[in-house]
């Protein structure tokens, strides 16, 4: 979702292999060391840059000319004075350079004689939180910096926090620049015990406390002789040492299609990667959400068949049978199937600066799925200082908290605990298509699970029948004192004094009674919009024209009134009046008050107000008369069968 550095750097392996029998056993001796992905977190400026960049060169893991550039860049862009900053290996941006700061993940692959290495190098800024989350979500392992003369700060407990929620369950705590506090034990075990209290409920099987200085190698991949108090594992030995193997081959088979490849008539297959378990020619398999049988008759690649798939191959599975199975729908093992649902519940890291807000609909794109879906309750909010958890109405930058989640269509997954692949999803927000969240789903709501819809035989279709007209939304919007409400009250009489069976729902009148419990904050106003548009829906299917006149700022709610509907079901009318004019009416004095700031969250003086791109009827109403705007509304209104 986000662009990644990624680099190759040389193995500790000899110079020479002189004989094909030295490359193929070399080749093999590679192929069976076992892989640790882990990554570097905590706040910003600890020395996560400089700890990988010494890794590397205590372990002659860079080339001759990787060296001189590095010394070349550490003149120019170097803050260690006349040392070499190793920083620099892996801050490959030129920004990042220039401030002096990660910005990007950035990923270095490497391997020992005892296991291969992958690496992510992750922000310490608030802002990058995002991408450290990018780097967590595939690591085993996160060794979180800590500089020894600031101690646990905010950002060291959120990446610890954002760490257990993606699964990490080993800590390597690095209490880095120790040479600056003279090689103190004391403040070690000060920083030691502040974090363990801290982490004590994070669920971390292990957390490994190793003083160093990233800079000068101490206790990086050697015993450091300044530290006498100190004789375990460096950090290296512990990487190579520490337990976390894959319990992927274990897991049920999981294969989420990407990709229905029909190349020609004789050809139908299902390409994806094997994100858990394994699955063989032969074996019999289920479609997650129709629950269709089949039996894998190939499993193509382009090097050939294979006889058998694991965890992390990409490859084309072809059934026996002609069944359907579409981008966003899984193969699975029979006797392990995923949960199937439609509503779940979540943990959830924001990434916006614009706050999660329920009830707003948002974009859930899983591995391959997607759909619409509603924050329905935001249960709490984790502070990151003490672990606990708060009562919230929204979350803003940054936070992290728990959340019920519901989806227009039921999608298949795990829950995240048991798979990290095919339990994990990203909110889009629908205007921009910026990603503004990541999730991690706890478990399915089974609330809803024995609610059907009930087939009745008189439909909106008849009951519109019966009353001679088209059904609609007209949805007035616009600024207070435009004249929504007087344009929708003099189209309700002309409408009803020509027969037609109408409906008014006003934003004041609603807020006496539906909406009584509301306020104006962000979170209250898009609850009001979401309730409004489910009432029109009804209205709607009980064959009425709906006139709708709320101010509903946010585009984005506008829109999700728009899809609850049917084709041609939702007429957005933009009553459009300037700012100044509405100032000047002021029919209610709200303006003045609102002014003055005896009004809070006022639209169009100190909350926003988001104008139509494309209204279906634009309304200017400046120099023109209540009863000619509605006389041009009405004839719209004809000219496409409403009425």
């Amino acid at each position: 979702m986000m662009m990644q550095k990624t680099a190759t750097v040389a193995t500790a392996e000899p110079d020479t292999l002189d004989r094909p029998a030295d490359v193929r056993a070399y080749l093999a001796g590679q192929e069976n060391k076992t892989l640790l992905r882990f990554l570097t977190c905590g706040s910003v400026d600890d020395g996560k840059s400089t700890l990988i960049g010494r890794l590397l060169f205590d372990t002659k893991l860079i080339f001759e000319d990787q060296l001189a550039a590095l010394e070349s860049d550490s003149r120019k862009h170097g803050t260690t004075g006349e040392d070499v900053d190793f920083a620099l290996l892996v801050d490959g941006l030129e920004a990042e350079r220039e401030q002096g700061i990660t910005i990007d993940v950035a990923y270095r692959f490497f391997a020992t004689s005892r296991r291969k290495f992958i690496v992510a190098d992750t922000p310490g800024h608030e802002q990058y939180t995002r991408n450290m989350a990018t780097g967590a979500s595939t690591a085993d392992l996160a060794i979180v910096l800590v500089d020894a003369r600031q101690g646990v700060l905010t950002q060291t407990r959120r990446h610890s926090i954002i760490a257990s929620l993606l699964g990490i369950r080993h800590i390597v705590l690095a209490v880095n620049k120790i040479d600056l506090v003279g090689f103190d034990q004391k403040v070690f075990d000060k920083i030691v015990a502040d974090y363990g209290t801290f982490a004590a409920d994070l669920g971390f099987e292990s957390i490994k406390a190793i003083p160093m200085s990233a800079r000068y190698g101490d206790n990086v991949t050697r015993v450091s002789d300044n530290m006498s108090w100190y004789r375990d594992q460096p950090l290296l030995d512990y990487l190579e040492t520490v337990p976390v193997e894959s319990a992927g081959g274990q897991k049920p088979f999981r294969f989420p299609v990407q990709y229905v490849s029909r190349p020609n008539l004789d050809f139908r297959g299902f390409a994806g990667t094997v994100a858990s378990g394994t699955v063989s020619a032969g074996d019999d398999v289920v479609v997650a959400k129709s629950g269709k049988a089949s039996r894998v008759s190939r499993i193509v690649t382009q090097d050939g068949d294979l006889e058998r798939a694991v965890e992390g191959q990409a490859v084309t599975i072809v059934l026996e049978d002609e069944i359907e199975v579409s981008r966003g729908n899984m193969l699975v093992a029979p006797d392990a199937r995923p949960e199937v649902a439609d509503q779940f519940a979540a943990n959830l890291i924001w990434f916006d600066e614009h706050a999660l807000l329920p009830g707003r609909s948002y974009i859930l794109r899983t591995e391959t799925d997607q759909g619409n879906a509603t924050i329905t309750e935001l249960k709490y909010r984790v502070n990151v200082n003490n672990f606990a958890h708060e009562a919230a109405k929204s979350l803003e930058l940054n936070e992290v908290g728990v959340c019920n989640v519901s989806l227009q269509a039921p999608i298949a997954f795990d829950p995240f605990a048991v798979n990290r692949t095919t339990g994990s999803f990203i909110l889009i927000d629908r205007l921009t298509n910026a990603t503004v969240g990541a999730g991690m789903i706890l478990h399915p709501l089974r609330r809803a699970a024995n609610i059907h819809w009930q087939a009745l035989d008189v439909d909106k279709k008849a009951r519109a029948e019966q009353k001679h007209q088209k059904p609609a939304v007209l949805w007035f919007t616009g600024l207070s004192g435009s004249g929504k409400s007087t344009i929708a009250n003099l189209l309700e009489k002309k409408l009803h004094a020509a027969g037609r069976h109408t409906y008014a729902l006003d934003g004041d009148n609603v807020r006496h009674g539906l909406n009584r419990d509301l306020g104006f904050t962000e979170e209250d106003r898009v609850e009001n919009i979401r309730r409004v548009a489910e009432v029109s829906r009804l209205m709607v299917d009980a064959g009425l024209i709906v006139l709708v006149s709320f101010i509903s700022p946010f585009r984005a709610e506008r829109r999700m009134a728009r899809e609850l509907m049917g084709e041609g079901e939702f007429v957005e009318v933009f009553v459009d009046t300037p700012f100044e004019e509405c100032v000047k009416r002021d029919p209610k004095g709200l303006y003045a008050r609102a002014l003055k700031g005896e009004i809070k969250n006022f639209t169009g003086v100190d909350s926003p107000y988001e104008r139509p791109e494309r209204a279906d009827i634009h309304l200017p109403t400046l120099g023109r008369a209540p009863d000619d705007l509605v006389d041009e509304l009405e004839a719209w209104l004809k000219e496409r069968g409403y009425c």
